[in-house]
């Protein structure tokens, strides 16, 4: 199976001056746990997860004032589309995170997780539990 056939192509994207408190929202109504923070100023793009919003306020920052830019990991590795599974959970466990942002030849076009991964493989290796009496 392929990342584009497990990519969540629901991708919110948020400027670096966004509030994490802000970013939380967003992503809380659209139930996903990554977003996109794409910096015209710089053409980078970055991202930012729940984790990362959850760190900050944990230390005790303030979700009003920190903006994303603070809180984005903009050394990102991406995915492909035609990447299998395999290949991105390759590099979700040698880079130690849970999302790729997946782009083509125009930028962004979807996220993959760790739970989309799980989601696709899950019933392709469920066997049957055989019950011992």
């Amino acid at each position: 199976m392929l990342v584009r056939d497990a990519m969540s192509t629901m991708v919110l994207t948020i400027g670096p001056t966004h509030t994490l408190r802000q970013a939380a929202q967003l992503m809380s109504a659209r139930r996903i746990g990554a977003a996109v923070v794409l910096d015209r100023d710089t053409s980078g793009i970055g991202i930012l997860t729940e984790r990362d919003i959850l760190n900050s306020v944990g230390s005790g920052q303030n979700p009003d004032t920190e903006t994303a830019s603070t809180h984005t990991t903009n050394d990102v590795v991406f995915a492909a589309p035609s990447w299998t599974l395999e290949e991105a959970a390759e590099a979700m466990t040698h880079g130690g995170f849970r999302h790729l942002i997946v782009l083509d030849d125009h930028g962004p076009v979807g996220i993959v997780s760790v739970r989309d991964i799980i989601r696709c493989w899950a019933p392709a290796r469920r066997h049957p539990v055989e019950l011992v009496g």
